[in-house]
């Protein structure tokens, strides 16, 4: 399989499984939303989970996506960069997470002030994650 022809595949759907490595090795999975962005797969997530913590300790991850009612999915194995976590409602990573936004519901959210603030005080990062393989089947 293609990394671009199954990012493009991806890129019609929004809900995914993140799958991070846990200090001990195991794996951990966590229902994503995300947005294809050319050759990466952004993420918004909290500086205080664990996945975040996953994240920040072992950048390979997994993102899986699957379509059961065409019996497609694909598993892209992948690093990931951590933004620096949102501390202010003005500042880049506040303008990244609004652009993830409408990357993801494709609209404009009622009160933009609202949400900055809301990125700041959740503490809010984006994980971009960059394919390096994929696996799977596209129907």
């Amino acid at each position: 399989m293609e990394i671009a022809e199954t990012l493009e595949w991806a890129a019609g759907h929004r809900n995914g499984v993140l799958i991070t490595i846990r200090r001990d090795g195991r794996p951990q999975s966590s229902d994503i939303v995300y947005a294809v962005d050319g050759n990466v797969v952004r993420v918004s997530v909290t500086a205080g989970r664990a996945k975040t913590a996953n994240m920040r300790r072992d950048e390979r991850v997994v993102l899986h996506v699957s379509d059961p009612g065409s019996w497609s999915y694909v598993s892209f194995d992948a690093t990931v960069e951590l933004s620096p976590t949102c501390a202010d409602p003005a500042d880049a990573v506040a303008d990244e997470l609004v652009d993830l936004y409408r990357s993801v519901t494709g609209g404009e959210h009622p009160d933009w002030d609202e949400f900055r603030r809301a990125m700041a005080d959740e503490r809010r990062l984006v994980a971009r994650i960059r394919p390096r393989s994929v696996t799977g089947q596209v129907n």
